[in-house]
């Protein structure tokens, strides 16, 4: 079974992040950038079920600009056999929005036929957590989101998901799209040995054109801003101050 692994070029989780003075976006100059935190443990997930016999073969693909074919890399890197990499825009300031994306990806699958498709449940930089549930709306195919633990039998997947009361465990048919959560693993580190022989693995160069699709955004945003400070504590000196405070604040 062919495994299919959507990556994200996003600002390095351990980046403060900065708005530009005139709010139009977030200050991406001389940034360090890095691949999403979710898709890395999605890529990881990938490679585990390859080590343990249940996946042939693990294809990395991103949608972004060209500077995206280092994320593709880090991919290679850890184990995926190879990568498509499909420019979508010239700016890095672009962001390409989920539906797009799942258009895009509907025709990568089309094309790959993979059994499954695992992803990231939401990117760091916008928090959308739409996309795979577009794609597998798309596609017509099962879903399974926020997986905290996932395991393949047969024609089928068992995955364990993370939701607001506790966890829940759901079997979806496959050809199928599972999103990953947090707890599912711990991605490893690529070894110097891999990354040199990442270099040598295929990545497919495309253009969202080749798929006939439009990428230009239909969202426009109007402005950024940086959260507000937050507002300095009150001390009590009593249990009945605290209470009054309370109901002050209650009562605002």
């Amino acid at each position: 079974m062919k495994i299919l692994v959507p990556v994200k070029r996003v600002i390095d989780y351990n980046v403060k992040v900065r708005v530009k003075s005139d709010g139009t976006g977030v200050d991406l100059a001389n940034v360090k950038m890095s691949m999403n935190p979710f898709d890395e443990i999605a890529v990881e997930e990938a490679i585990r079920l390859k080590e343990a016999g249940k996946v042939d073969e693990i294809v990395a693909v991103s949608i972004g600009v060209e500077k995206a074919q280092e994320t593709l890399r880090t991919a290679l890197a850890m184990g995926a056999d190879r990568a498509i990499l499909i420019v979508a825009a010239d700016d890095v300031q672009t962001d390409i929005e989920p539906l797009t994306v799942a258009k895009i990806l509907k025709a990568v699958v089309d094309e790959e036929q993979p059994g499954l498709v695992l992803c990231g449940k939401q990117a760091i930089d916008n928090d959308m957590n739409a996309t795979g549930q577009m794609l597998s709306g798309l596609l017509g195919w099962s879903q399974a989101t926020f997986a905290s633990e996932l395991n393949l039998e047969g024609g089928h997947a068992l995955v364990t998901r993370e939701v607001d009361g506790g966890l829940q465990t759901i079997k979806v048919s496959m050809p199928a799209i599972v999103t990953v959560d947090l707890r599912l693993n711990e991605p490893r580190y690529a070894s110097l040995p891999n990354i040199m022989k990442a270099k040598k693995k295929p990545i497919d160069r495309k253009t969202a054109a080749d798929y006939g699709i439009d990428p230009s955004p239909r969202l426009t945003v109007i402005k950024t801003e940086e959260p507000g400070s937050r507002a300095a504590g009150i001390k009590v000196g009593s249990v009945d101050e605290l209470v009054a405070k309370l109901k002050e604040v209650g009562a605002v």
